[in-house]
């Protein structure tokens, strides 16, 4: 495999002691009794680079015969010595074997062996049965959420989790009646639908309801489009509603709600208690025509639900989505950060999306529910501007994103106040 480094950027890199994809080791020199000694730290640091958590998409780097200040330390790169660091990826005590490189460049006017190690294509990477990962300038071993983070990435190269099968559903657990009058003539045009002489399972496979006509197994996507109780199957897919009597979660509750059943369902049921909770105030005295203002703007409450429903992780988790209404706000808490071609710094950005459950954003079209995709923070945003509202607060986490929608005045919160 070829560098892609030049002499010149590596030289750069060895000598760059705040990088997050270098690594530097004096020589390979034995190790204290009770320590791991260098060709376990490298080990390690190959892991770490291979996962590459922070996304970074560039080969990591470890020079061996370089001190921790940059500087070469003149160890002789020997065939002996460029065969350990090679064996890291044959010996077996690093899986999957990473893509990496070994060999001996002259660096700064001196031999160093160089480690090169492209990100995996398959993460994690244990080495000896442990996920390592880069924490700026270190290594650490993974916690939960950064393994569920590299289950992902690792999907997002391979099946997405919506088209993973439930073993333990059968054909049973799911509405076929449903499928066959509402799914199918959504998916399918009228003359196709007329002509379409395929059996049940043939059309539940080609729809990605279940895994195949040999495997009639529900799918994920499957469970969540049509199931009749998809939480026996998934405990998280649901959706909590709080409304809060005040600005915080000590305060008092003034109703509640466990949206449960299909994903149609989960939000008819939400949608309808956002209605209940929303108040109007006319305006017949700054134009020919009465203009009416919410206290939140229906359309944007709708569009953040339905992308916390839609780009929400299904996996490792049984968290649900949460809608907390507050006198002067509502949140909207999801399970999952930002996903794929879409980063925590370029979120809802125009024109930018990745799909953690693409199968489900299809079903989700399929039913109605959306009529096109990233779009749906755009409407939100416009929806707020009409409605005199700020725009959407976002924060993404790696494990959790959270929406917050202010209210739209004081005004409105006085009205919704009088109104009780």
């Amino acid at each position: 495999m070829t560098n892609p480094y030049s002499d010149p950027t590596l030289e750069a890199l060895m000598a760059d002691l705040e990088s997050e994809v270098v690594e530097r080791k004096e020589s390979l020199r034995k190790a204290p009794p009770g320590k791991d000694g260098p060709i376990e730290d490298i080990r390690q640091a190959v892991c770490a680079f291979a996962n590459d958590v922070p996304g970074h998409n560039r080969p990591g780097v470890v020079f061996v015969g370089a001190r921790d200040d940059g500087a070469p330390s003149g160890i002789p790169i020997t065939d002996r010595l460029l065969q350990r660091l090679a064996d890291i990826k044959t010996d077996g005590h690093t899986l999957p074997p990473p893509t990496m490189s070994v060999e001996k460049r002259v660096l700064a006017g001196h031999d160093v062996a160089v480690v090169t190690v492209h990100p995996s294509d398959a993460p994690p990477v244990r080495a000896r049965g442990r996920i390592w990962i880069r924490v700026g300038p270190r290594r650490a071993v993974a916690s939960a959420q950064d393994e569920r983070i590299l289950n992902e990435r690792r999907r997002h190269r391979d099946t997405p989790f919506d088209l993973r099968p439930l073993y333990r559903a059968t054909l049973s657990d799911l509405h076929i009646r449903r499928f066959e009058e509402d799914y199918l003539p959504g998916a399918l045009d009228p003359e196709t639908l007329a002509a379409n002489d395929r059996t049940q399972e043939e059309r539940l496979a080609a729809a990605r309801m279940i895994l195949s006509v040999e495997d009639p197994v529900p799918t994920v996507v499957g469970m969540l489009a049509l199931g009749r109780s998809p939480q026996d199957f998934l405990p998280g897919a649901y959706i909590q509603f709080l409304r809060i009597e005040g600005t915080g979660l000590a305060d008092s509750i003034r109703d509640e709600a466990r949206c449960t059943g299909d994903v149609k369902k989960q939000l008819d049921r939400l949608i309808l208690k956002l209605d209940a909770h929303n108040r109007t105030t006319v305006d017949i005295t700054s134009g020919p025509r009465e203009i009416r203002r919410y206290l939140q703007a229906p359309d944007a409450l709708r569009q953040i639900a339905y992308n916390a429903i839609m780009h929400r992780t299904y996996e490792g988790t049984n968290a649900p989505v949460r809608v907390t209404w507050y006198d002067d706000r509502v949140e909207i808490i999801s399970p999952g950060g930002a996903y794929g071609a879409v980063t925590a710094e370029e979120f809802g950005r125009p024109g930018l999306a990745d799909y953690r459950n693409p199968s489900l954003a299809e079903a989700m079209r399929v039913l109605g529910i959306v009529q096109r995709f990233g779009v749906g923070i755009g409407i939100a945003r416009d929806a707020l501007s009409r409605n005199e509202q700020e725009a959407p607060e976002f924060e993404v986490r790696p494990n959790y994103l959270r929406c917050t929608i202010r209210a739209r005045t004081d005004r409105g919160v006085a009205a919704d106040r009088m109104a009780r």
